[in-house]
């Protein structure tokens, strides 16, 4: 009978002599498997749970270190200042049934009153929470299990676009959110911190240098 083996092999050997026989190749993360939730998004529905249905693409976190310049003698030495989250984006379905406009609607309102010219107090007033999951594909009775989330802290938004509507395409109408945020914390499927987050043990210096 022949050997189904040779699929172990689909990897890149490791130097060192530490490669195995029978290594395997690691299943990656599948972009189409994802939830965003909306946590105290609008006014009507505190979960939004109409958007988290309506999603049809977000962006990951994205992390700048700025750097600071240090000027030495004949050179220069670089150290990593303060972090900075870049915003992200969200494409949502426009449905029909108005859902999905008026939350936006509702957030945009909390941000901004247009009607009364009157801007909210402070931003606990108005910032919500996200959270985005990596599932495993289950659907159903197969309960999905969730690889990885990011929540997103003291979330905004810093623009709102209803896009087109053009005779000449089968599209969906769509609405982009772009989302400002104050904080974020990657964990694994059981929550706890994993990653961007997680218990790190902070290293200090006797020596002075760079």
């Amino acid at each position: 009978m022949a050997s189904f083996t040779s699929a172990s092999n689909f990897t890149v050997p490791l130097a060192g002599g530490s490669s195995a026989t029978s290594q395997g190749l690691l299943m990656p993360k599948l972009k189409f498997r994802f939830r965003l939730s909306f946590i105290n998004f609008g006014v009507s529905n505190p979960l939004a749970v109409e958007l988290t249905k309506q999603v049809q693409d977000v962006k990951r976190p994205t992390l700048s270190m700025e750097p600071i310049t240090i000027d030495v003698y004949n050179s220069k030495v670089y150290l990593a200042g303060k972090p900075s989250w870049e915003t992200i984006t969200i494409m949502l379905r426009d449905d029909a049934g108005g859902n999905v406009s008026k939350l936006v609607g509702e957030q945009i309102q909390k941000q901004f009153d247009f009607q009364e010219q009157s801007s909210a107090a402070s931003g606990i007033d108005y910032k919500f929470n996200l959270l985005l999951e990596i599932l495993d594909g289950g659907n159903g009775a197969n309960t999905p299990v969730t690889l990885e989330s990011w929540q997103l802290y003291g979330c905004f938004l810093t623009q709102v676009d209803y896009g087109e509507m053009n005779y000449a395409t089968n599209e969906q109408a769509t609405i982009g959110l772009t989302v400002r945020f104050d904080n974020a914390i990657q964990t694994d499927g059981t929550g706890n911190p994993n990653g961007v987050g997680a218990a790190v043990a902070r290293t200090v210096g006797t020596t002075i240098t760079g």
